[in-house]
Parts: structure tokens; sequence; C-alpha cells
């Protein structure tokens, strides 16, 4: 029976999503169908709303990402499956609400069976969580374990290695971690269905993944600054002979002018969106030591220009100066539940405004930060290539301890992939971070920071 699946199990998993997919778009129908008769049957109100589904459904799968069982963890893909079905529900019901704005209706605009619109999100919301754990459970049981040998420069990153592959034990056992020096390295290699690459040597690596290679051994390569260039290459052919293309890559001046007017329009409405909330959280630290509501930080933005960060404070006033650590008594009680949900981050939409950050890019660095990280990574001040970001794809995939060099190379891996239709991705992933707080704010601040 094993064997039977594992043949098919691709159209399987297919069908696992089309399940998933169309389950909830029946869901969603029915649900509004009951009191609308122009939704359950053929009409041009059924099908105008059936088109968007399917466009918003696969827009939104493109931004979060889409039902890869065995590839992320479970809650990840219940947050993201999630997030796409009740966007797109939302965007299809708005149509259908707009669509009843006729003469029969008296040309009024109101919600109509809110409630049974309600009940299909969660249905929805039920069908995706039982979808995962049946794709799950059929991905592990047709899917051998890897036994996997782990290949790093430095012992020092062993914990940090652990943690990160542990999380997916289902799927790799971790036989081996060991040096790229280490002389019993290509018989371990050999004995292994994968092999996992930490900020080993160039010239090492390359002679242990040609020796994957020939033995067929998977391969899985923590990337560096090469081979960022070379994802973002393209192909030429002079003659008969192939070559990768990788061109200095700049904003365009289109390109500048669009990010800066959605940078100055999103911020200005959000300010205007939220400021209830900045009024709450303002009133509440204030409320709690009496002591002043922003703090302001100098950080360094695109080509290393120096500005004032602002932020909600989060800490006690007049306190030793160094890094949040887990379970610090410096953060107040507010502080605790500003950093959790980012709220503290929010007084950067004026610095947004201002022209200091962008929505999206890498994270402004503390001075003493980037003059750190520059003494061991020279390379680190690639990233001042770019205006800094409130958000980006290191805060979004990163973890509170996800370190300096895997940081950089995230930011890098945007600057070279920018285009418009990315920071509208990740704005939107963004949103998946909130959901997430424990993990993504556990231990240090989000970028670091120090409050005096």
């Amino acid at each position: 029976m094993k064997k039977f699946l594992t043949r098919f199990q691709n159209s399987i998993q297919t069908l696992i999503k089309f399940l998933l997919y169309g389950g909830s778009m029946v869901l969603f129908f029915f649900m509004l169908g009951i009191e609308n008769r122009q939704v359950r049957v053929l009409s041009r109100t059924s099908v105008i709303m059936g088109v968007m589904y399917v466009i918003m459904a696969f827009a939104l799968t493109r931004i979060y990402g889409s039902f890869d069982v065995g590839r992320r963890k479970n809650r990840t893909i219940v947050l993201a499956m999630e997030l796409t079905l009740f966007f797109t529900s939302v965007g299809t019901y708005l149509v259908f609400l707009i669509m009843n704005v006729n003469d029969a209706n008296g040309r009024v605009f109101r919600l109509t069976s809110i409630g049974f619109f309600l009940l299909s999100l969660v249905l929805q919301a039920i069908l995706v969580i039982l979808m995962v754990y049946i794709g799950n459970k059929f991905y592990l049981y047709v899917t051998p374990e890897e036994h996997t040998t782990v290949i790093i420069a430095n012992v020092a990153e062993k914990a940090n290695i652990e943690r990160v592959i542990g999380s997916f034990r289902q799927r790799y056992v971790i036989e081996n971690i060991v040096r790229y020096d280490d002389p019993d390295i290509k018989k371990l290699v050999k004995e292994s269905d994968a092999v996992f690459f930490y900020d080993v040597p160039a010239g090492e690596r390359t002679e242990l993944v040609n020796y994957c290679y020939k033995h067929q051994i998977n391969i899985y390569l923590n990337p560096d600054i090469s081979d960022i260039v070379e994802m973002t290459s393209r192909e030429m052919m002079f003659g008969d002979v192939p070559f990768l293309a990788h061109e200095a890559r700049k904003m365009t001046f289109e390109q500048r002018i669009v990010k800066r007017l959605a940078d100055i329009g999103i911020s200005a409405f959000f300010l205007i969106l939220l400021s209830p909330l900045f009024l709450i959280s303002a009133a509440l630290i204030h409320a709690e030591d009496k002591g002043s509501v922003f703090f302001r930080q100098k950080r360094a933005t695109i080509h290393g220009r120096v500005f004032e960060i602002y932020k909600f404070r989060t800490m006690k006033e007049n306190v030793e100066n160094f890094s949040a650590t887990s379970g610090d008594d410096r953060i107040t009680k507010i502080g605790h539940f500003l950093r959790k949900y980012r709220i503290d981050e929010l007084p950067q939409l004026l610095n947004i405004i201002r022209g200091d950050m962008s929505l999206v890019g890498p994270r402004p660095e503390m001075l003493e930060n980037v003059s750190e990280y520059e003494r061991e990574m020279p390379e680190f001040r690639y990233r001042l290539r770019m205006k800094a970001g409130l958000t980006g794809l290191a805060q979004i995939v990163g973890r509170y301890n996800t370190s300096s060099r895997d940081k950089l190379i995230l930011d890098l891996m945007y600057i070279e992939n920018f285009s418009l239709l990315l920071d509208i991705r990740l704005l939107f992933q963004t949103v998946l971070v909130l959901f997430n707080a424990d993990d993504s704010t556990e231990g240090f601040s989000q970028d670091g920071d120090k409050e005096n």
C-alpha cells in the first residue's frame, strides 16, 4: 500500500490541495447562497464572484505560500492558508455587497447575510486545519526520513544548527554535525541521505558538493554572497560557451518615485487609522512610570546616512544600557505587550514620511552594531545600499536569535531581488509576524535596540 501511495504521491497531494481550495469555495458560496438565490444559481453575480474568488485565492497564495506540507511548519501553513482564504472571502463578499446595490434593493449599500458569511469563515478555518493535518500525515507516511550530516565552519554554530534543523525532526534525523576539515568527513557524507552546509569556506564546500553530487546525496546550502549573485543572474551564451551574467542593480527612477509615493500614502493612511492606538499606547506608557512616551536613537540608513529613529519607550528610564534579553526586568509591563505585537515600532511611520526610512527594506541598525558587524563581516555594509525599512525579509522569516550573518544574507536577497511586487508581497506577509509574535520577539528586541 505504501509503495502504491508513494508512486502517486504528487497526484494525491494535488487532490488534497484541490479539496482544500474547492471545499473552501463551496462552503463560502453555499453559506451566502442560503439567503441569496443569485449566489446559489448560475447568474451574473455568481459568475463574477467566482472569478473574483479564484483570482484572489491565486494571488494571495503567491504571497503567503502554497499548501507546501513537509517544507514549512504546520502552524505556518495553517496561518498562511487561513489568511489567504480570509482575505479572499472578504474581497469576494465585498464584490457581492457592491453588486447588491441595485434598483431591487433601493440602491443602498448594506451588509447582507453577515452571520452566514462569518460562519463560512469559521468553517473554512476548520477545513484548513483538517487538510493540513491530513496532508502532513500523508507526506510523512510516504516520505522517508533523511538521515543527515551537517557540515559547519565553526563548532560554536552547533547549537544554532540543532535548533533550526531540529524543528523539522520528523523530516530530518541529524546523525552528525562536523567541521568541514574533519578527517572522516567524506565517509560520514557517503553514509548520509542529505548533507547541510552552513557557512563553509568556498573551496572546501565546492569539493564536498561535487562529492555529494557524484553519490546522489541531497544537498542543502546556506547561501553566501556568491550564491546570491548566482541566484539573481541570467543565462547568456557567448557562442557555444555558457555564462551566468549578473548586472549591478540599482533602483530605476520610476521605481524610486513609485516606492516613495507608496511610502507616504500608506504611512499617512495608517497614521490616521491607528491614531487611537497611538493615544492609548502613549497614555499607558506615561501612566506606568510617568516617564517619556517616546525614545529616539541614532540609526544608519542608505549609504550610511545617520538619522534618529522614533519608537514607543518599552524600558524603564535611566537603566543600564545593553540589548534586551529573555526575562529582562528593565522592560516595563506595557513594554512587554508593545514589543510582542510590534506596536512600539509604529512611530517609525513618521520616519517614513520624513524620508529617513521606507516601508520595506533592511532594518536600520544601531551605529554601535554597524561598526561591530563590519569588523566581523566587512560585507555587512552592502545592506546599506538600500534605504532602511520598517519591515523586511529578515524580519518576516527571521527569529529573535537569527544570527547577524543570516540576517545579512536575507537583506541581500531582498536587495538583489527587489521589485515593487516583492514589496507588496512582504507587506502582506508582515501580518504573519503578528501571529508568530512569541517566536519572533522572544529574548531580544526586534532589531537589538537599547534604550536609555
